[in-house]
């Protein structure tokens, strides 16, 4: 059963952010604002941070092709940039000191490098004509305040969760 905790955690992630944005209101956020939850990708952060490189990578190309696949015309993009992306964080949690506070930021950011890649790859193969300042103005800056959000508020429970989850795997 503890195997497919896991699992199990990142899908009900994968599914609350498709569940916030379809019964979100859009005049919560502002009519012209776009706003991508990912609640999942932080979860694989955390788990890359405080579980290990390996299973975060791991994760993050599973659930990256799932992404990709079940939202995204053209598969690939979240496929790559999910692993890309943990395993930056992880080689920068190599040089900082891992703690909870580290690990907020580091997945803040992490959130927004995803973001900017997303952004860079949809311009280059033309899926979006949107300059960079609007791009700043409308997706970046509400995509990452309301992951900020959400990872100030799910961190802490993700962290311990993941804890147990280590210290499991050392005690078989």
């Amino acid at each position: 059963m503890k195997k497919l905790l896991l699992p199990l955690l990142f899908l009900c992630l994968f599914i609350l952010e498709s569940l916030f944005v379809q019964y979100t209101p859009t005049e919560l956020f502002g009519h012209s604002k776009i706003i991508a939850p990912h609640f999942l990708f932080a979860g694989l952060l955390f788990l890359t941070i405080f579980v290990g490189q390996k299973q975060g990578l791991i994760y993050a190309a599973i659930f990256g092709l799932l992404f990709d696949i079940v939202y995204i015309e053209i598969i690939g993009i979240y496929l790559f940039l999910f692993p890309f992306v943990a395993y930056l964080v992880s080689k920068i949690l190599n040089i900082l000191q891992n703690n909870f506070f580290v690990a907020i930021v580091i997945t803040i950011v992490g959130i927004a490098l995803l973001e900017v890649g997303v952004y860079e790859m949809d311009y280059l193969i033309h899926v979006t004509d949107m300059n960079f300042v609007s791009f700043l103005k409308l997706r970046f800056y509400p995509t990452v305040i309301l992951n900020a959000v959400f990872v100030i508020i799910a961190g802490y429970p993700l962290k311990r969760l993941f804890e147990k989850h280590t210290e499991a795997m050392r005690a078989e």
